[in-house]
């Protein structure tokens, strides 16, 4: 144990959270980290690179899900999401079709497939390499993971049809960017973040395809970043889209927008 508090003060001049970052540096080697990866990591994390990023692995919803540069690291206000679709479907044992768009990680697909146990979900996203870390955290390999554009008119024409859709897309403003931690801005593929001059181009994009992928007692579930609920509820409306209920995450912020 003296070791693990040996790192954790060597990480006090660069984390707000010493003793938590060698905890799981400490549990993922099993106890037994060499001095190698003990000076690798303490260097890494002195350049602000995440836990996650390091260790490979982020803790969402009730596992360990693989992470990488490539996808976008977990957040606890996404588990929002989960909740929200749980609270709408309780029934567990149904074999919904559920949809994700911009999967990165297949962190909320997967979480909803371990919670439904007789679903089939199907992830989408632009990246082949966060499709392979999809696929990796696919355990019960109940999800079909594809490489798609939303942004292209024909998107979704060949998907058919789903019982539930849940997206969390890019929605940070491009002249945002740099100003967001470096945590975030270094580590998170800039294509999960970059949600276009106000942030809501993937919306707009999303609003021109969901037609086809619903049927009329689907639900949407979209994650928003703060403070833009009404922007994203007006340009939805625009398309004939609902807004049932707007959800917020712990720190009381409307993260979740529901439509049908």
């Amino acid at each position: 144990m003296s070791d693990m508090i040996r790192i954790a003060q060597a990480l006090k001049i660069c984390s707000e959270t010493p003793l938590l970052d060698a905890r799981f540096f400490w549990e993922f080697h099993k106890g037994q980290p060499s001095e190698s990866e003990v000076s690798d990591f303490i260097e890494r994390r002195r350049q602000g690179e995440p836990v996650s990023k390091i260790i490979g692995r982020r803790g969402f919803w009730k596992r360990d899900f693989i992470v990488s540069c490539d996808v976008l690291d977990p957040r606890p206000d996404s588990e929002t999401l989960i909740e929200t679709v749980l609270r709408f479907y309780p029934d567990r044992t149904k074999n919904y079709r559920i949809l994700d768009i911009g999967t990165g990680s297949g962190c909320l697909l997967l979480s909803l497939l371990d919670e439904y146990s007789q679903a089939q979900g199907v992830g989408i996203d632009k990246s082949e390499k966060a499709l392979c870390i999809a696929q990796q955290n696919d355990v019960h390999k109940r999800a079909c993971f594809c490489q798609a554009d939303f942004t292209d008119k024909s998107f979704g024409t060949t998907l058919g049809e789903f019982d539930i859709i849940v997206s969390n897309p890019p929605y940070i403003p491009t002249n945002d960017i740099e100003s967001l931690d470096k945590a975030v801005r270094c580590y998170d593929p800039v294509l999960a973040l970059d949600g276009g001059l106000d942030g809501l181009t993937a919306y707009r994009q999303l609003s021109c395809h969901l037609s086809r992928l619903m049927k009329s007692n689907t639900l949407a579930f979209f994650e928003i970043g703060q403070g833009q609920e009404k922007d994203v509820i007006h340009l939805m409306e625009e398309k004939g889209y609902q807004c049932i209920e707007q959800v917020r995450d712990l720190g009381q912020i409307i993260r979740v927008l529901v439509f049908q």
